[in-house]
């Protein structure tokens, strides 16, 4: 079978959805042909110029057109509903040629928001063979949207990690704690943009919440940059100022380290005006390192995180909430180790990246 992906999201471009579609890519399975229409070289989106008569992915139409003539594909996968899939649409109704579009969360909250959008989302959706949800959140909002849509042709394909966690030397690790006073800390820690959906705001607050005895056991360890960064420093409380370290931006192996050195990964994301977690594949990272996450119970959160089994899924929105579940394991290290390692096994057996590949495939194929 010939499958051609376009997508707008590919690698070198950063960001959870580009790393989906490269890995669904990568893991393809051997013997089944799939090609990548991605916009490295401005095939399908132009921002090159100023003005323009016609919107910037108009050129999509041609570079698609082109590359299902020359490569006789059997199907075509969709990266995103808008613009793209309006190109999908169009070209399905020239070519008997099926398609999937792929929903991952922001795309369908930015659709739902214009009626014009929405109702040119619906007729993407309408025409197309299958619609491949990221996570389950995103699948039960697009029934309750589009209540015309049968729901047989709404699949979800979760991302998934690779086969293991890099490897990192006990003594790099040691050096790491050493470095930043952590000897005999409880580390927990956040890796993700800065921004206010992701939870540290709360985090910061429900650490103020924990009893001097459980604060004197903790460092909160913040990996990464973003436009909320003043804004949470200011929000630390003098007593609390040495428990909070901010490493600012660090590498893909610098991330590793961490995740190998912390006890806990705590991310409480939460639903703000329409933005939402749409998985959270950093849960998985974290899992696959032996460590228990703590986790906001929103958007498409609860498909990677399972709730008193590789974490602890809280209110995001209440402080107390998140307070209880650091303290609760902070007090409870066998229960840490517990969580640890049935989260390891669930992302290395529910998650990888072939099984999802293969599931896609399947999918296309029914």
């Amino acid at each position: 079978m010939k499958t051609l992906l376009v997508s707008l999201e590919y690698p070198p471009f950063k960001g959870g959805v580009a790393n989906y579609y490269g890995n669904l890519a990568h893991y393809w399975p051997l013997g089944e042909q799939l090609s990548v229409l991605d916009n490295s070289r401005q095939e399908l989106l132009d921002l090159s110029k100023d003005f323009k008569l016609l919107p910037p992915w108009w050129r999509s139409f041609g570079s698609i057109n082109r590359k299902l003539t020359s490569g006789h594909f059997d199907y075509l996968l969709v990266g995103q509903v808008l613009p793209l899939g309006t190109v999908a649409f169009v070209l399905s109704w020239f070519r008997s040629l099926p398609y999937a579009v792929f929903l991952h969360g922001l795309d369908l909250s930015s659709a739902l928001h214009s009626p014009r959008k929405r109702w040119l989302a619906a007729l993407i959706f309408w025409r197309a063979k299958r619609v491949i949800c990221a996570n389950s959140y995103v699948a039960r909002l697009l029934v309750k949207s589009y209540s015309f849509l049968d729901e047989d042709k709404i699949e979800v394909i979760n991302p998934g990690v690779a086969a293991g966690a890099p490897y990192v030397q006990p003594t790099t690790l040691l050096s790491l704690r050493q470095e930043h006073g952590l000897i005999d800390k409880v580390v927990l820690m956040t890796i993700g943009r800065l921004v206010r959906r992701k939870g540290v705001d709360n985090t910061i607050i429900a650490l103020s919440l924990l009893s001097p005895e459980e604060k004197e056991k903790i460092v909160y360890v913040v990996a990464g940059v973003g436009p909320e960064e003043n804004y949470l420093k200011k929000l630390i409380k003098p007593e609390d100022k040495e428990r909070v370290l901010f490493l600012g931006e660090i590498s893909e192996e610098e991330k590793w380290q961490w995740l190998h050195a912390c006890d806990i990964f705590i991310m409480p994301a939460r639903h703000i005006a329409g933005d939402f977690e749409g998985f959270g594949i950093v849960y998985l990272e974290a899992n696959i390192c032996f460590k228990p996450v703590i986790a906001g119970q929103s958007g498409g959160v609860s498909d990677a995180v399972s709730d008193d089994y590789s974490g602890l899924l809280v209110d995001p929105d209440n402080p107390d909430s998140i307070a209880t579940a650091i303290s609760r394991l902070v007090k409870n290290k066998e229960e840490r180790d517990l969580l640890g390692r049935q989260g390891q096994n669930r992302a290395l057996v529910d998650f990888n990246w072939e099984k999802q590949a293969k599931k896609l495939l399947a999918i296309i194929k029914d």
